[in-house]
């Protein structure tokens, strides 16, 4: 079911590692011309562009693109009470760990009289967008919307496809989470069209242009995140899932595989991945994988998942080499579950979240554990983080000198302008002197 990749004996190069790393094989840029069409559709059309694609791409044609605030309330008062409760303790969770994630001000003195200030400012509007697909995921609002208001921003729209299943409306899950955080200006549309009109704007919606989208999606969110970085900000090209775990013989097989089909259930395309020192464990795991792909809800989607080019059970020497192979995989999501975890942790550089320990599945960070899980996929780790309220913050330098301290670095400055042949900024200097 699973491929077995056997790099024992082998010593790689950081080249030949990223080689040897499986991936699914798609390509964001293929999905790029359609995602073009759908934006430019949306720039020239706005709202009739998207009641036209929510027609064509969701098969449903919402009576309204903007959900009715009746609607949200309906929603909030509708919601099962076990989940109302799951949901109000995973905002209380996430509330707490993005606090922490808030930097604050600090002024450096660099010399007498001259200061330096760094702030941490809040965007002032952002588009945060939650999928639809072959699942409902509330627990994305959560994860979405609660670091954007520990941030402080100020200005919060939603988007989230238009179900068939509820005419044309916004999943009433994701409605009431989003009711529950005080978000009311929410919008069925969906994919690439969803984007473009957070990016541009839609005048005819009152939907004014945001400065930062964020949220994960499919293929056609991530290649219109691309096109739309440079009018607004985006945190990540969020594609499918990935699970990386490393593991040694202490580890319990029966475990690992439950926590490599947790995530493979998301997807066909998610990625699911052992990599481990113990031939007897890859043995064991790999044949908890059948049992378990046989018997889940989804079970050709996990066997597709598993079966597929991304996933693997990867041998190694040892759990240095592991950790060399998770830095080159670059996983959305590290378990370490290892006899001594926090050695593997040293040589861990490169991940969007890690789980440490057979008590901290993954699952626990998709919901209750106060982390955030919109994370970096197909290897985006390797070079960007997960979303926190530090996304929502733009660091900015005040600066506050003197006249005196001024004056005591004129010479520099006129000496840098001149070696740059920019002399109208050492000019700009000596002007507060030199003028009678």
């Amino acid at each position: 079911m699973i491929q077995i990749i056997d790099l024992r004996g082998t010593t790689l190069s950081p080249a030949e590692l990223l080689a040897a790393v499986p991936r699914a094989v798609t390509d964001v840029g293929v999905a790029s011309e359609a995602a073009a069409r759908l934006i430019a559709e949306v720039r020239e059309r706005g709202e009739q562009a998207l009641f036209d694609q929510a027609e064509r791409l969701d098969h449903v044609r919402p009576r309204e693109v903007r959900v009715p605030a009746t609607d949200i309330d309906r929603a909030v008062l509708e919601l099962g009470p076990d989940v109302r409760t799951a949901i109000e303790e995973t905002i209380r969770r996430v509330r707490l760990a993005s606090a922490a994630q808030v930097p604050s001000s600090v002024t450096t003195t660099v010399a007498d009289g001259a200061l330096i200030t760094q702030r941490w400012q809040p965007i002032g509007r952002v588009g945060l967008y939650v999928p639809g697909g072959k699942a409902v995921y509330p627990s994305s609002v959560v994860m979405n919307v609660v670091p954007a208001q520990v941030a402080g921003v100020t200005s919060i729209a939603l988007a989230s496809p238009p179900q068939s299943a509820f005419g044309g409306s916004v999943h009433p899950t994701i409605l009431a989470v989003a009711g529950l955080l005080g978000i009311d200006e929410i919008y069925a549309m969906g994919g690439a069209g969803a984007i473009g009109a957070f990016a541009y704007g839609v005048p005819g919606l009152g939907l004014d242009p945001v400065q930062l989208v964020t949220g994960p999606g499919n293929v056609y969110v991530a290649a219109a995140k691309r096109l739309v970085r440079g009018q607004t900000g985006i945190d990540t090209e969020a594609g499918p899932t990935d699970i990386l775990v490393i593991a040694d013989d202490r580890a319990d097989p029966f475990l690992v595989a439950a926590d490599l089909v947790s995530q493979a259930e998301h997807d066909e395309l998610a990625a699911a991945v052992l990599v481990t020192d113990s031939p007897q464990l890859a043995d064991a795991v790999e044949r908890r994988l059948g049992e378990l792909a046989a018997s889940t809800t989804h079970s050709s989607r996990v066997s597709a998942a598993l079966g597929g080019s991304q996933s693997a059970i990867v041998l190694v020497d040892d759990l240095a080499a592991a950790a060399a192979f998770s830095n080159a995989f670059g996983p959305e999501h590290l378990e370490i579950q290892t006899n001594e975890p926090d050695a593997v942790l040293a040589l861990v550089e490169n991940a969007g979240a890690i789980f440490i320990g057979p008590n901290s599945p993954v699952s626990l960070g998709d919901y209750a554990a106060g982390s955030n899980h919109v994370l970096p996929t197909g290897g985006q780790a390797r070079f960007t983080a997960g979303l926190g309220a530090s996304t929502f913050l733009r660091p900015q330098q005040v600066v506050r000198y003197s006249r005196d301290a001024l004056e005591a670095v004129a010479v520099h400055i006129d000496a840098l302008s001149r070696a740059e042949a920019l002399p109208a900024h050492g000019d700009a200097v000596k002007a507060r002197f030199n003028r009678v």
